[in-house]
């Protein structure tokens, strides 16, 4: 080991001198000078290994020389004080801070750590606690060793939530999924209960109302504004009000029949009939229609609200601004020219328990509760076959054109009857619209910093507040870019929900077999295509990477 007497401190103490005569103390290691910086009153210094490193080669390069004789001298180590590092991630919802252990130097205390987070401009979301918990590990720290802890973490907006419409009273079409318990405790299956009415300050309906939610902030003090609810509008039709002490409820004005709409709800009068029949006629009815009996082969029946079949539909045309409810069942036949003698036509729901050889066509559901037989069927939402139970619905044959997907206890038949289904096939309109959309909020966020680009060229204000047409102008921008910032928002929001839908879609829109899907199946969901060359049991049918796919965790 070298001579202890090499090194020692400077006249300030902050540095240790290495004092040496290569011709009488060398060859040096770089080991023997930092052993020496091992000795008491050193090993708390900092060494300077590019120094320590120069030393060694200078100090072996003069052994034996002339010049060897002369003492050489190096600053190979200095006092350090402890270090602060604040790192602030990406999206400055979270800083940590490193505290490194003093060499020799003064060590990291909590008035050095506030002056470092205030040069830093970390202000919100600090953890005492946890810049106390890191301030006290500094003693356990070897010189140079260091720790880090997460000291401040922001708040994320919370979004606001959408308003909802709920409905407090049922509807004509679930009294089919509703039939009556006897006293024994069996159900009466042709027994659905009393009509459903209403009368006077009867609620319809309640509306919660959309809220704005709750700000946020990142560590440096930025608000993070939320994104607000949508709203929804509730609106009074014909035979019902808002409530004058509360605008988000719905009430009947007048007794009648509860309709829901797209956007609230009405009560129509009723018109109550036997049967629709020859001897009746056609029916073309502003309101609801409650048909105790039957339609007959070859009638019209149109209404501005629900029309209700206690009966059987035979071959006959129903056309609804509400719901089609038939109780019992959907009658049609293959005409010679292959058309189909039923049609049903609603812009609510279609619900029945049992349809042969009939067209359906509906904006809502359409809800079969036994069978549907050769027959095309049409809807915005989805198909379902099935009772309430999941026990029984066959889907034998004809076409179904479905948005929403398919929920069916049987697909097919043992015989190998040929079904076809058109599910989810509407995912490219809807990427177009994500299209549209995205180049309106484009164009508006072109448009509002044009405006500001104008706001900002303006002289000063002193130099033209006096001008009646100048503040005419100046409030128009402005108004202007406040629309602007409120469409956008609206756009962006119907954005953010399309998105959503857009990635999810195939994810959403599927066909379920309950039970089985026979063979002779074909289906269609989105560009995806099978025919079904064998029984499968209880699954569903999806489409992953234009491929149909089949997933049988259900069983």
């Amino acid at each position: 080991m070298l001579d202890p007497e090499l090194i020692e401190l400077s006249a300030d103490s902050s540095l240790v001198e290495f004092k040496v005569t290569p011709n009488s103390h060398g060859p040096l290691t770089v080991t023997a000078i930092e052993e020496l910086l091992q000795l008491p009153g050193f090993e708390q210094f900092f060494p300077r290994k590019n120094v320590i490193d120069q030393a060694v080669i200078k100090v072996n390069q003069l052994v034996g020389q002339d010049d060897g004789q002369f003492e050489l001298f190096f600053e190979i180590a200095e006092r350090r004080d402890g270090e602060i590092t604040l790192n602030v991630d990406d999206d400055k919802m979270h800083a940590q801070m490193t505290v490194s252990a003093a060499w020799g130097g003064e060590q990291v205390t909590l008035p050095a750590v506030l002056k470092a987070l205030k040069a830093a401009n970390i202000s919100m979301g600090l953890s005492k606690l946890k810049i106390q918990a890191l301030l006290g590990q500094i003693p356990n720290l070897e010189p140079g060793q260091s720790c880090t802890e997460t000291i401040a973490n922001g708040k994320p907006a919370i979004n606001g939530t959408n308003a909802e419409l709920t409905r407090k009273v049922s509807l004509a079409r679930e009294r089919l999924l509703q039939p009556q318990q006897r006293e024994d405790g069996t159900v009466d299956m042709r027994n659905l209960g009393d009509i459903i009415m209403v009368k006077p300050n009867d609620v319809l309906m309640v509306k919660t109302p959309a809220t704005p939610g709750t700000p946020g902030y990142d560590v440096h003090g930025t608000t993070l504004q939320p994104t607000a609810g949508k709203d929804l509008k509730m609106s009074a039709g014909d035979g019902c009000a808002l409530l004058e002490s509360d605008e988000n409820v719905l009430i009947a004005t007048v007794a009648g029949q509860p309709v829901e709409t797209k956007t609230g709800m009405q009560v129509d009068d009723v018109l109550q009939i036997k049967d629709v029949d020859v001897g009746y006629g056609n029916v073309d009815f502003k309101g609801s229609i409650m048909i105790t009996g039957d339609v007959h082969e070859g009638m019209v029946v149109k209404s501005t609200g629900d029309i209700t079949v206690m009966g059987f539909v035979d071959s006959a045309k129903l056309h609804a601004a509400g719901d089609i409810t038939v109780s019992k069942g959907v009658i049609g036949r293959q005409q010679k020219d292959n058309t189909l003698s039923t049609t049903l036509e609603a812009k609510g729901q279609i619900a029945a328990q049992f349809v042969q050889y009939s067209n359906l066509t509906a904006v809502r559901d359409i809800v079969v509760t036994k069978q549907l037989l050769h027959s095309n069927t049409t809807t915005q939402e989805k198909l379902i076959v099935s009772d309430a139970n999941g026990r029984r619905g066959d889907l034998v044959g004809g076409v179904a054109n479905t948005d929403k997907g398919v929920s069916a206890v049987i697909i097919g038949a043992t015989a190998g009857t040929k079904t076809e289904i058109f599910c989810a096939m509407k995912q490219s309109g809807l990427k177009q619209q994500l299209k549209q959309l995205d180049e309106s909020v484009k164009s508006m966020v072109v448009a509002k910093l044009n405006i500001e680009a104008q706001l900002k060229k303006l002289p000063p204000k002193a130099e033209w507040q006096n001008d009646e047409m100048m503040v005419e102008q100046v409030k128009a921008m402005l108004d202007q870019k406040r629309r602007i910032t409120e469409e956008r928002a609206r756009e962006e929001a119907e954005f953010n929900e399309l998105e959503k839908e857009v990635k999810a879609y195939y994810q959403n829109y599927r066909i379920e077999a309950k039970k089985h899907i026979f063979a002779n199946v074909e289906l269609h969901i989105g560009q995806a295509f099978v025919k079904t060359q064998r029984e499968h049991g209880p699954c569903i049918a999806f489409n992953e990477g234009q491929e149909i796919k089949f997933d049988y965790s259900s069983r």
